[in-house]
């Protein structure tokens, strides 16, 4: 084990200047909800992408995506490809729109959004935030065990420790400065994660002899972990890849993440923000799969899945100096307490501005929606026994599957029926579930994939009729145009 003292004095400090540069984000807001939420729509675009960097590679991609990446080889590496071509198509069809058509309807959080404008909105709002709290709050559960993790592997804390001690931190910022505080203290650890995956990948494919050594040593262990493609894919590679770049699309589906477009500070600056969000996103993700291949050569000995979810901190263990561990660690704990913060959030907002609007009038009850959610999540995270990888990906695809193609037919401003928007969601998430656990198909094919193909599906079958239906029953609609605010802002 290294030596303790320099690694807890990094975290120390780390942790400190996060603490520390939330709470001074919470001297520059107003007393408004939409401040609290939103950081007055005037967020910089550079700020908006390293922090959704932040937000988007959790502690899936330091603990999951590395552990998944050591027990599969090379071929792990078309999770990440998948993942960022269709994140990029997202950010190119779906953000800018999200932003114009947010600040014209004054939504404040995505499922006030996909409510805004449809007849009986009012429900849409409520059956997605109720799928917000339950999806997201599980998400980030997943993010306080993969932290408790990394302090387990390098501090021997219990688990239940480090849980409470990522719930307590995320608490601190986030009640005192809202999103800004999440998005100011995210920019921070992005360049921290950025700088600590870098480092040891770096260092690791030296340790492994190269390119070649590692080629070399990965066919000895096991000749399957440098086949490029994945083995027996029950419907073959390429469904197998479309998957994963839907997956990556499917980030119009996760509210944490698509708030961050809502509150950049103009319209114009998105396409900005898209371009440092790709090189960044796409740098890191190459280091983390590199990061998972080289362990399976220097740590050969974690078995299973759970256990190679530590290769990470492990890896830094063996490999580097105890300051150094002590940065991978910070790399790692702020991934996943900046997707945690982000998640918690939005499920404040869903909580008091969708659910309970009463509570949420005044900042104080949005505070208070925002303790009640951290407990909420702590004690999840207490509880819940499956892997990071199996509570991220999951919960990622149902909020993909039911949120992720309302919100497409939302940004298209084309006609949506409440009715037609809730059938939408819950085939969705029922898709999803069936095909991983009742079909077990999701090693094969995304979740994601099917459960965004349904929830369409149902739309284009059911929207017609329930569209001309309304229109004969309400003529005052117009069932070519949600919201008039739409057309007058462009």
């Amino acid at each position: 084990m290294a030596d303790q003292l320099p690694i807890s004095i990094t975290f120390i400090v780390f942790i400190t200047l996060f603490i520390g540069v939330g709470v001074y984000s919470g001297s520059q807001k107003k007393d408004t909800t939409e401040d609290y939420l939103l950081a007055g729509r005037g967020v910089n675009p550079a700020l908006a992408a390293l922090s959704a960097v932040a937000t988007g590679n959790s502690g899936f991609m330091f603990i999951g995506l590395i552990g998944f990446t050591y027990e599969v080889g090379i071929s792990a590496i078309w999770l990440t490809v998948g993942y960022i071509l269709g994140d990029m198509l997202a950010w190119l069809s779906v953000h800018k729109r999200l932003r114009k058509a947010s600040e014209v309807t004054n939504s404040e959080t995505v499922s006030a959004f996909l409510g805004h404008g449809s007849d009986r909105g009012r429900w849409i709002t409520v059956v997605s935030a109720l799928i917000t709290l339950g999806f997201l709050g599980a998400y980030a559960a997943a993010q306080l065990q993969a932290g408790s993790k990394a302090l387990t592997v390098l501090f021997g804390w219990d688990s239940w420790l480090g849980i409470l001690f990522g719930a307590t931190v995320v608490a601190i910022y986030c009640v005192s400065g809202g999103i800004r505080a999440s998005i100011w203290v995210g920019s921070v650890q992005s360049v921290l994660m950025m700088a600590s995956m870098l480092l040891l990948s770096t260092v690791a494919i030296a340790s492994s002899g190269g390119f070649g050594g590692l080629w070399s040593q990965l066919s000895q262990i096991d000749p399957t972990l440098t086949d490029l493609f994945p083995n027996d894919l029950r419907f073959g590679f390429v469904p197998f890849v479309i998957a994963w770049t839907v997956a990556g699309f499917g980030v119009v589906g996760q509210p944490h993440i698509m708030v961050r477009a809502m509150a950049i500070d103009s319209v114009e600056r998105v396409n900005t923000a898209r371009n440092i969000y790709v090189v960044f996103n796409a740098v890191f993700s190459i280091s983390a799969a590199a990061v998972g291949l080289t362990a399976r050569v220097l740590l050969p000995d974690l078995g299973g899945l759970a256990d190679a979810e530590l290769a990470l901190p492990e890896l830094a263990i063996a490999l580097l100096p105890a300051i150094l561990v002590g940065l991978v660690l910070v790399g790692l704990f702020s991934a996943t307490i900046s997707t945690a913060d982000a998640q918690l959030l939005s499920c404040s907002a869903a909580l008091t501005q969708d659910l309970l609007p009463e509570a949420g009038r005044r900042t104080w009850g949005t505070k208070i929606g925002t303790l009640t959610m951290v407990i909420v999540v702590l004690l999840l995270a207490l509880v819940c026994t499956d892997s990071v990888f199996v509570l991220v990906t999951f919960s990622w695809a149902a909020l993909a599957a039911s949120l992720g193609p309302v919100m497409v037919v939302r940004v298209l401003e084309r006609p949506l029926s409440a009715t037609v928007a809730i059938a939408m969601m819950i085939t969705g998430i029922a898709t999803a579930l069936v095909w991983r656990v009742g079909l077990g198909l999701s090693q094969d094919i995304y979740e994601v994939l099917p459960g965004m193909l349904a929830s369409a599906m149902v739309y284009v079958v059911a929207q017609p009729w329930f569209g001309l239906r309304a229109s004969a029953q309400e003529p005052h609609l117009n069932p070519n145009r949600d919201s008039a605010s739409f057309a007058e802002f462009r």
